[in-house]
């Protein structure tokens, strides 16, 4: 651990971020990729903001981060696609980048946002690669979604991106939430396209303030879907809903997961609701007896390499669990 951090961890770490982590926990996340130093040195250590963005100016020049621009070709795309392949498409490397923290103000990164918006914007607002000209032309939400939160991110001052935040808006569902199969008469929202909504206009909220009041009651509502479902359970009979909503993956793609929702709703400060026990008490029962937590799955796929190796403690799980704790039991309502 370069020594810098090792004195600021131990000089600004305060006792509520202990009762979550100990030293030893955080020293280990500390000594990882600088993606997930810089987030443990703001998320958990609660380092002075000229620290973290020093770390963070690194993730674009060491580490993963170094090595998914490096990949990007001289088209600007990232493995000759935008939505495939996977997962090494302009889409999921953009996404993949905007999780590790590189800046906003990246050029590479915002040139890929550039052909997202250029490739993918349909005339209803939303986001979708047809694989024919014959296709049919609209967009797809769980796709729009995911790419809303991609170029809010990354800051593209662009009145398109305000056409993408209309669709997510516009195709909430009478439930809540979102799904991707409504145009073919899905009746009841999903959560993986609602996750990924609900994250992306969180984004659109951080860069588009000025339309919070309406944003924020979109979110509120979409997590209100996922409280109704205590975060992966049914509403009507509480079995598991799906077994990998109980899987904790990084980086999760599309997919849902009980860590990625309960990092939505920490991420946004929610109320504390009793509905979330369920998955809290999942995530902690996850915990190894190290103090970490393990990657559980890996979705099937080609990516650039591999981040962490399954069954392995996983330093985002960790990182990721750890600030859901420090929200709901160090900050109580």
């Amino acid at each position: 651990m370069p020594r810098a951090i090792s004195a600021t961890r131990k000089r600004v770490t305060s006792a509520r971020a202990h009762r979550a982590a100990d030293d030893a926990t955080i020293d280990w996340l500390l000594a990882g990729d600088p993606a997930i130093r810089w987030q443990t040195l703001q998320d958990i250590v609660g380092a002075g903001a000229t620290t973290v963005e020093s770390e963070r100016e690194k993730v674009a020049r060491d580490g993963w981060g170094a090595r998914l621009l490096a990949e990007q070709g001289d088209d600007g795309m990232w493995a000759g696609g935008m939505y495939t392949p996977k997962w090494t498409s302009t889409h999921y490397t953009l996404l993949a980048l905007r999780d590790l923290g590189v800046s906003p103000a990246n050029r590479q990164c915002r040139r890929g946002c550039e052909l997202i918006l250029d490739r993918g914007l349909q005339a209803d607002g939303g986001i979708s690669y047809p694989s024919r000209p014959s296709d049919e032309r609209r967009g797809e939400a769980c796709i729009s979604g995911m790419s809303l939160s991609i170029v809010s991110y990354f800051e593209i001052d662009d009145e398109r991106v305000d056409a993408i935040a209309d669709y997510a808006l516009n195709e909430q569902m009478a439930d809540g939430g979102w799904n991707c199969r409504r145009p073919r008469g899905a009746t009841h929202s999903s959560m993986n396209t609602t996750i990924s909504m609900l994250e992306g206009l969180r984004y659109y909220d951080l860069f588009r303030p000025r339309r919070r009041a309406e944003v924020s009651a979109a979110m509120r509502r979409g997590r209100e879907f996922l409280l109704e479902h205590r975060l992966f359970r049914s509403h009507r009979t509480g079995a598991v809903i799906k077994s990998e909503f109980t899987r904790f993956v990084f980086p999760p793609r599309w997919h849902y997961d009980v860590l990625r929702a309960l990092d939505h709703f920490q991420n946004v400060d929610a109320p504390r609701d009793e509905r979330l026990a369920d998955g809290i008490g999942l995530m902690e029962a996850r915990r190894g007896q190290d103090g970490l937590w393990p990657l559980t799955y890996k979705y099937h796929g080609k990516g650039f390499f591999e981040m962490e190796r399954v069954g392995k403690p996983s330093r985002w799980n960790t990182l990721r669990a750890l600030r859901v704790l420090r929200w709901w039991h160090v900050h109580p309502e």
